[in-house]
C-alpha cells in the first residue's frame, strides 16, 4: 500500500472520529434539555399545586370570615349554679355530719347536727362543699354544708360591651366546650342577659384607651342530658346571633 492511500485512509478515520466527538456532544446536549423540560414540568405541577392550595385557602378564611360574622364567641365562661348555704338557725357545736361533698340528696334531707339543731335542706341537690370539723362552735347562718339544685346549672359567658353583646338575644342558640372534655360539643339556648355590668371587670380599648365593662350572659341547657357537667368547670362557647 502506497502513501498516498495510507495517508487517505487516516484522514476518513479522523473524519470519522470527529463525527463521532460531535455526535456524543449532541448527545449530551440532549440529554440536558431533556432534565431541563422535566424540572420545568416538575416545576409547574408544584406551582399548580401551590396555586390550587391558595384558592382554596382563601374560600375557607372568606368561609371562617362569615361564619365568625355570625356569631358571638367568648373563652371566658364557666359552668355555673347558685349555691345553696345549709346552716343553723343559733350558733352551737358541730356534733354531727351526715353528707360528703359529691353526694346527691333529696329535699328534706338532714345533713348535719349543731347543738340540737338539725339542719335540713329544702330543696334536693347535690353537696359540692361539707364543713366536717365536728367540734367547731358555728354561728347563726354560717355554712356547714353548701349544695347546689343542678337543674339551676347555667353555662355563665363574660361578654364586652364592645365584643358583640349587643347581637345578642334570648332564645339564640348557643354551642360551648368545656376544657374537662376537650373538644366535645355542647348545646343550648341563651336564658338570661344581665341588665348591669360585673362588678370589677373593667377591661381597657386598646385603640382609645376607654373603659370596656363585661356582662353575663347565661345559656341554659338540659343538665339531664349532661351529667358530666360540673359546678365551676371552664368553658368556650359561640352565640349564633
Amino acid at each position: 500500500m502506497g502513501n498516498k492511500e495510507k495517508n487517505s485512509i487516516d484522514t476518513v478515520v479522523e473524519e470519522e472520529k470527529e463525527i463521532l466527538r460531535e455526535e456524543k456532544k449532541i448527545l449530551k446536549e440532549v440529554k440536558k434539555e431533556e432534565k431541563a423540560i422535566k424540572r420545568l414540568t416538575g416545576n409547574m405541577w408544584v406551582l399548580s399545586a401551590l396555586v390550587s392550595l391558595l384558592i382554596v385557602g382563601s374560600v375557607s378564611g372568606l368561609a371562617y370570615f362569615e361564619i365568625s360574622n355570625g356569631r358571638v364567641y367568648t373563652d371566658s365562661a364557666s359552668i355555673s349554679a347558685p349555691h345553696i348555704d345549709l346552716a343553723p338557725q343559733n350558733a352551737g357545736v358541730l356534733e354531727e355530719i351526715f353528707v360528703r361533698e359529691g353526694d346527691t340528696i333529696n329535699a328534706n334531707t338532714v345533713v348535719a347536727r349543731v347543738g340540737n339543731e338539725l339542719i335540713k335542706t329544702n330543696t334536693a341537690g347535690i353537696v359540692i362543699k361539707v364543713n366536717a370539723n365536728t367540734g367547731k362552735l358555728f354561728n347563726r347562718g354560717e355554712a356547714v354544708v353548701t349544695m347546689i339544685n343542678p337543674a339551676d346549672l347555667r353555662l355563665v359567658a363574660q361578654i364586652g360591651e364592645d365584643k358583640g353583646l349587643s347581637d345578642i338575644r334570648i332564645g339564640q342558640t348557643a354551642k360551648f366546650t368545656v376544657d374537662a372534655f376537650g373538644s366535645k360539643e355542647y348545646e343550648g339556648v341563651v336564658d338570661e342577659i344581665s341588665p348591669s355590668s360585673r362588678e370589677g371587670d373593667i377591661v381597657f380599648n386598646i385603640s382609645d384607651k376607654r373603659q370596656t365593662k363585661q356582662f353575663d350572659v347565661k345559656v341554659r341547657f338540659n343538665a339531664d342530658k349532661y351529667p358530666e357537667l360540673r359546678d365551676g368547670m371552664s368553658a368556650k362557647v359561640w352565640i349564633y346571633k
